[in-house]
Order: C-alpha cells, then sequence, then structure tokens
C-alpha cells in the first residue's frame, strides 16, 4: 500500500485494525500498516471482532449451565489474553506515571518503565475487579448484545483522544502510528455509535455520553499530568469507558 494514500477509508484497515489491536493471527504485508493513523477509524470494528469472540464464548458456557460470576471471569480473561493486555498495560503505566511522577519527564520516564508499581497494581486489580462485577451482572441479565456496543464504543474513544491530543513523547506506538484526523475520529466514532444503537438501541444514547464524559475525563488529566498523549494514554481510555459504561448500565 502507497504510504501516501490519503484515502478516508479503505477496507484493508479492519485487518491492520485487528492486527494492531489484538493478537488474533492476522498476516499481512508490512506496507498494509503504512496508512498509520488514518487507519484509526477501524478500530471500533476490531473491538467488535472481540466482543463477538467473548459473546460466544459467553453463549456456549451459558448453554452448559456455568454461572454469570464464572463465565464473566472465562470472558474477561479471554479478552485479556486476545488483545494481549495491552490495553490493561497502559492503564497500569499511566496509573504508575501519573501518580508516581513530580514532573512530565520523570512521569513518561516512568510510563516507559517495564517494571510495576503500586499505582500500578492498584488500579489493575480495581479496574479487574469492577469490570468482573459488571460483566457478572449482564451476563446475569443476559445483555451479550451490550457486550458489543461497549467494545465499539471504547475504541471509538481512542480515536477520539488520540486525534484530540498532542503527543507526550517523539517515540512510541502512538507517534509510530501518527495522529488521526477530525475526519478519522468522527469516522470512528460514527461507527461506534452505529453498532451501539444497532446492539443495545435508544440506550445507546446514554452510552455516547458516558463514552465522551470518560474519554473527555483521561483526556484531561492526560494533559494536565504529560502534555498529550501516548500509547498508554490510550489504553487507559479503552478500559476506563468499559469499566463505566458497565456501571452505568449495570451498577
Amino acid at each position: 500500500m502507497n504510504e501516501n494514500d490519503k484515502n478516508p477509508m479503505n477496507f484493508r484497515d479492519i485487518a491492520v485494525s485487528i492486527a494492531l489491536l489484538t493478537r488474533l493471527p492476522i498476516r499481512l504485508h508490512s506496507d498494509s500498516f503504512a496508512r498509520g493513523a488514518r487507519a484509526a477509524w477501524a478500530y471500533p470494528l476490531a473491538g467488535v471482532t472481540v466482543a463477538l469472540l467473548s459473546a460466544a464464548l459467553a453463549w456456549v458456557m451459558l448453554l452448559w449451565g456455568a454461572g454469570s460470576a464464572t463465565v464473566a471471569l472465562l470472558i474477561l480473561a479471554f479478552g485479556v489474553v486476545v488483545t494481549g493486555a495491552m490495553h490493561e498495560d497502559g492503564l497500569a503505566d499511566c496509573s504508575d506515571g501519573f501518580w508516581g511522577g513530580w514532573t512530565r519527564e520523570r512521569r513518561l520516564e516512568i510510563m516507559k518503565d517495564s517494571q510495576i508499581g503500586s499505582y500500578g497494581v492498584l488500579a489493575l486489580v480495581l479496574a479487574m475487579a469492577a469490570r468482573w462485577w459488571g460483566l457478572s451482572l449482564m451476563i446475569e441479565a443476559r445483555a451479550l448484545l451490550t457486550l458489543i456496543a461497549i467494545a465499539a464504543l471504547s475504541r471509538g474513544a481512542m480515536v477520539v483522544v488520540m486525534a484530540a491530543l498532542p503527543h507526550a513523547r517523539s517515540n512510541g506506538l502512538s507517534h509510530a502510528q501518527g495522529r488521526p484526523t477530525a475526519l478519522t475520529a468522527a469516522m470512528a466514532v460514527g461507527i461506534a455509535a452505529i453498532v451501539a444503537a444497532i446492539s443495545c438501541g435508544a440506550a445507546a444514547v446514554l452510552m455516547l455520553a458516558v463514552s465522551a464524559l470518560t474519554a473527555l475525563g483521561v483526556a484531561m488529566i492526560a494533559r494536565a499530568k504529560i502534555g498529550g498523549q501516548t500509547g498508554d494514554v490510550l489504553g487507559a481510555t479503552q478500559v476506563m469507558v468499559e469499566i463505566a459504561l458497565l456501571l452505568v448500565l449495570f451498577g
């Protein structure tokens, strides 16, 4: 693919997004990634892919008579494996860096460190507990389609933050992808909104509002702490939007 391709949409972007945001065995030529952030419109569809697999697993387990709490734990673990825990890693790194450093430079240095600190551990424990609880209630209500809407909206929020904030550092995954345009972000949000409307009907309006407010909160903290966004910030955005939606809908 020509790296000068300026088309707002290329259907190969869907495969690129799945390859970038998951560990699913998608084989692509290196040229496929040349569009960088222009492919971000498809991030919600990568989320839908993960959610469909998770929902299928949940459905099978429920047919076998597994309890809601058990199914929630299984699909939570499945999601972490399929995505390579990249979003959870981002949340942990942001928690350690944002609250463990006194200067912007020190925060970025901590975020780059592969070791996890107390803030990161606590953030992961609380986040996983909140998601497990919310997923348990969702499964108990047999609202598996909500899982698809949440996956799409949380990935759409990533694109918005990616477009709204400058890069906080001059390297890393987010910087390598570049910044999506406002059109790309709008396309991502539009796709996520359509998925949410199909999956959840009128509740999609509330879900959009919650997603927007949560993403805004993460973006404001990131700007205040490090002056922009990194791949870790985007990962944290996904997790926080997912948690917020689960708690609002089922809490």
